[in-house]
């Protein structure tokens, strides 16, 4: 199949016995960069969805065919592995069979189904799970939805810090009973959580951020820790540069003064025009192009 090599190089990466960092992407830019850059994995968080696609906060706004069709952006500009963040699925159990099948079809290596109650209920100001019962058959219809065997299905909670340590480790093991192939956790402070989630756990875990005493890269691998965030420091800081310079382009500042901009060199090597020049000598006789940036 056109993307199982990059299921298994995640599958080879949560088998291994290191903890890898993956680069924040979300549209065909930020993807050729981190590629570019020697990532081993992609990680197309949800808050980065909704905001470069709709420009709005992560509140369970985007739809499942918008999803979709920004990893298949992706997965056409680069070969990069990524890691989805499919929320809670778009839906019930039948609805996470879809969004496994459609996100399958887009090109991602790999995708996070989690329990949390989404949309936040009326009147709820704190963050719900649904219940241990409604997860596992959530986790067993992503795996029926599965047509290809190396799609990495990961099961997803944020039990840690939303009801207790108790029922973290309830629910992963009970998603670990379902044949998923990772256990995603969100909420974990301390070492002691962690170190109690690998203790009562067995498949390979990623973490969805922790605090500054628990990024050790060893100390993570060492509780099979072999993925672990640290953000979207990307989109960020695109977000600003948009800003500013937009600012400063408004205020009266020549385009020629403008500072930071990317070189012609990087523009050219982000855009492949070195393969498009070569495609168009080849299949349209054109020998000279050139290609403004």
């Amino acid at each position: 199949m056109a993307f199982r090599k990059r299921r298994e190089a995640l599958r080879s990466i949560l088998s291994g016995s290191a903890c890898i960092r993956p680069g924040s992407v979300y549209d065909a830019v930020s993807i050729r960069i981190a590629e570019d850059l020697g990532f081993e994995l992609g990680m197309f968080g949800g808050s980065v969805a909704s905001l470069a696609v709709l420009g709005d906060p992560d509140i369970a706004l985007i739809t499942l065919t918008e999803l979709a069709e920004q990893m298949r952006r992706m997965s056409r500009a680069a070969s990069l592995p990524v890691l989805v963040d499919a929320d809670h699925g778009y839906g019930n159990a039948l609805n996470v069979r879809r969004t496994v099948q459609e996100l399958e079809a887009a090109g991602a290596a790999g995708l996070t189904i989690e329990d949390t109650l989404l949309p936040q209920a009326c009147g709820e100001t704190k963050t719900q799970l649904i219940s241990l019962e409604e997860g596992v058959g959530k986790m067993k219809a992503a795996l029926d939805g599965r047509g290809d065997p190396s799609l990495v299905i990961m099961g997803r909670t944020g039990a840690v810090s939303v009801t207790s340590i108790e029922d973290a480790i309830a629910r992963a093991r009970a998603y670990e009973a379902t044949g998923v192939d990772a256990l995603f956790f969100t909420g974990v402070n301390t070492r002691g959580e962690l170190e109690a989630i690998a203790a009562a756990t067995r498949l390979p875990i990623v973490l969805g951020g922790a605090p500054e005493e628990m990024t050790e890269p060893a100390y993570l691998a060492g509780q099979r820790v072999r993925i672990a965030l640290q953000g979207h420091a990307p989109f960020a800081a695109a977000t600003l540069a948009v800003y500013e310079t937009l600012k400063a382009l408004r205020e009266g500042q020549s385009p020629k003064a403008l500072k930071g901009l990317a070189s012609s060199g990087l523009t050219g090597r982000v855009m492949r025009e070195a393969d498009v020049k070569a495609r168009s000598a080849e299949f349209l006789g054109l020998k000279n192009l050139g290609l403004k940036n």
